[in-house]
């Protein structure tokens, strides 16, 4: 079954989260990511990372996360490794956000170049303590790679959700459209991030990545060894 779209136009790929009413983020879900990743590396592509219309992603899948305690560590595990991927990916990787983006739909965003936002009553965060689950360390050095410091508690600690308009202040997005002007928008910045030299982009992006990269394969590491509450 497919759980994402991918359309390749002009050696950008978009691929689209297309997994049931709140775009859920399975296992099945983050290998159709990673083959996608795969042809886009293979390619030298840059990528758009979408949803549909009015939901991004409303985080990991919550039947494999109420599961059992094993089931959700190797979801968790699997979303990190993803996110971490992103984060080191060799061409840019433009997040182009359709509407809510809740706890790993927010962490997808965290893990992306840039970021577009569309303008809305939409929600932008991580809601992981209020759905009682204590955050994974991986999540948890992801964020301080990307949210500023005078946000970080009220985003992770108390797990505040943020306004579009909010979430840029909050290190979530990096612009904000109407929604009307979302995949233009993104477009037009996958044809800007196509004149950078893909060999300088993605040496500097591991040079200045380099410390949250260590940093998550350590947590990566720590996060199988806990028991997760939900």
């Amino acid at each position: 079954m497919q759980l994402i779209k991918v359309e390749i136009e002009n050696n950008i790929h978009v691929i689209s989260l297309n997994n049931g009413k709140v775009n859920a983020i399975s296992a099945e879900v983050i290998v159709q990511i990673n083959t996608a990743l795969d042809l886009a590396e293979q390619q030298g592509a840059v990528v758009i990372l979408t949803g549909q219309a009015g939901i991004f992603s409303g985080g990991f899948d919550l039947k494999t996360m109420k599961k059992s305690s094993e089931a959700a560590i190797a979801l968790v595990t699997a979303g990190s490794t993803l996110a971490r991927r992103m984060l080191a990916f060799p061409t840019p990787i433009i997040g182009a956000c359709t509407g809510h983006a809740i706890a790993k739909g927010a962490f997808l965003l965290l893990s992306c170049d840039y970021r577009i936002g569309c303008a809305g009553d939409f929600k932008i965060g991580l809601n992981e303590v209020a759905i009682g689950m204590t955050m994974h360390q991986a999540g948890i050095e992801i964020a301080r790679n990307r949210i500023p410091q005078h946000y970080l508690t009220r985003a992770v600690i108390n797990a505040e959700l943020f306004s579009p308009e909010s979430a840029v202040l909050g290190g979530f997005l990096d612009q904000v459209v109407e929604a009307e002007q979302l995949m233009s928008t993104a477009q037009a910045m996958a044809e800007h991030m196509q004149t950078l030299n893909m060999k300088a982009h993605h040496g500097t992006k591991l040079k200045e990545r380099d410390s949250i990269l260590t940093l998550l394969d350590a947590a990566i590491k720590r996060d199988t060894q806990i028991t997760l509450n939900l």
